[in-house]
């Protein structure tokens, strides 16, 4: 009898797919591996405490990937297919309100428990179109982007009822986890289709992150994305290879005092050919900059009231100016005053912070893309009165969206 693959072995053998189609897709990607490697081995060679927020070997396998899709019906199949691998919709995202504010609202799709997390811990960020949202979507725009979303298919439907079987019976065979496996790989897949070129013009005039969802007719990895202990050193590092980083690291400044939530940033997008059809029919070559490296360092959760300081600094013109005037500089001081997570309350053991920030992934897209000015500029022209919120993306993808605070007190308490 053939030994069960069980959903973390799923998990893990999809994350290793996805990242070997990646970096045949975006070669600049194994660079980035590579480098975030030699920063992490040096990191812990030159830090006793380096891997108090996850053992080198964690931290070297982990990966986050990002999707994007173009309506609740895709993201309910997106739900479905990655609950065969464990991964549970957690938290929501609006990035429309980001001051880089771009049309998705978003959640993440990741392992819930603690254990699991410690075996693999692949997360990926899944954002949709917000195309109710008259601020970047005109009813007419909407409309027809909702009658193109309608008629195109992004996964097999025999793929998605073999995820609900995995699901249930909670693994499968090795022979089914391969095949599964590989048909799951193959969704997220950059295609060759050619490109309706006046049909994605369009909508890159509202956002380009827009065109990129409802101007093609597959879904494809955004960026996929390895954790590194020194970010700083990250960016120098990948610099004096030569690669071309954005500006900014996105989210928290980097301190004396304990790491908190997430820091972000990446290779700017590279011009990766595609195909166009013109109106009348004939198909050019020509490059789309959408997909990119990004890489991301993790610290410690904050609670509800170390996330309020967080927003208080964040707000501030320099952030790192401030920091010390809402953060401690030790985590005895963070533990004792409620502003992080420490498992049984041990400042020795931090609990990491196993999620994203909205106005960090909005940064990252737009700091990424050639021109995506004018979804800022549309929000003034139309009044938003959709209903997107946390719990309407749960009824209407079927699922429960876990709550991030409630995951962390559980773990901590543990």
């Amino acid at each position: 009898m053939s030994k069960r693959v069980e959903t973390w072995q799923l998990r893990a053998q999809f994350a290793a797919g996805l990242s070997q189609m990646y970096g045949a897709e975006v070669p600049a990607y194994h660079t980035l591996v590579e480098v975030t490697a030699e920063v992490n081995r040096a990191f812990v060679g030159a830090h006793s405490e380096a891997q108090r927020l996850g053992t080198l070997e964690r931290v070297t396998a982990e990966r986050h990937g990002a999707i994007r899709v173009g309506n609740t019906a895709e993201l309910a199949q997106v739900a479905d297919l990655f609950s065969a691998f464990g991964m549970y919709p957690v938290g929501y995202y609006d990035l429309r309100e980001a001051a880089s504010p771009v049309p998705v609202v978003s959640t993440a799709f990741r392992p819930v428990e603690r254990d699991t997390l410690e075996r693999n811990p692949f997360r990926v960020f899944t954002s949709m179109l917000a195309t109710a949202d008259r601020r970047f979507f005109s009813a007419d725009l909407g409309d027809r982007v909702q009658r193109f979303l309608a008629q195109r298919r992004l996964f097999d439907p025999a793929l998605i009822t073999r995820a609900q079987q995995i699901a249930t019976a909670g693994g499968c065979s090795p022979e089914v986890a391969d095949e599964f496996v590989a048909a799951a790989v193959s969704a997220f897949a950059l295609s060759s289709e050619p490109i309706d070129r006046t049909w994605y013009q369009e909508l890159a005039a509202v956002s380009a992150v827009a065109a990129d969802i409802a101007g093609v007719t597959t879904t494809h990895i955004n960026h996929l994305t390895p954790r590194v202990l020194d970010i700083d050193e990250l960016h120098r590092a990948m610099t004096a290879r030569g690669i071309t980083m954005i500006d900014d690291i996105q989210g928290p400044p980097r301190t004396n005092g304990p790491q908190v939530l997430l820091r972000q940033t990446s290779f700017r997008a590279l011009a990766e050919p595609r195909r166009f059809r013109a109106t009348d029919g004939s198909v050019t070559k020509g490059t789309l900059r959408v997909r990119f490296g990004e890489v991301e360092q993790r610290g410690v959760a904050l609670t509800p009231l170390g996330r309020q300081r967080f927003d208080a600094a964040m707000s501030e013109p320099d952030p790192a100016a401030v920091w010390e005037q809402h953060f401690p500089a030790t985590d005895e001081q963070m533990a004792a005053a409620g502003l992080a997570y420490y498992c049984g309350g041990d400042p020795a053991k931090p609990v990491v912070y196993e999620d994203f920030l909205p106005a960090s992934a909005a940064g990252i897209f737009r700091s990424n893309l050639e021109s995506d000015t004018a979804a800022s500029d549309r929000r003034a022209d139309g009044s938003d009165d959709s209903d997107y919120s946390q719990q309407w993306m749960a009824g209407q993808i079927g699922h429960h969206i876990h709550d991030p605070y409630e995951l962390y007190e559980k773990v901590a308490c543990s």
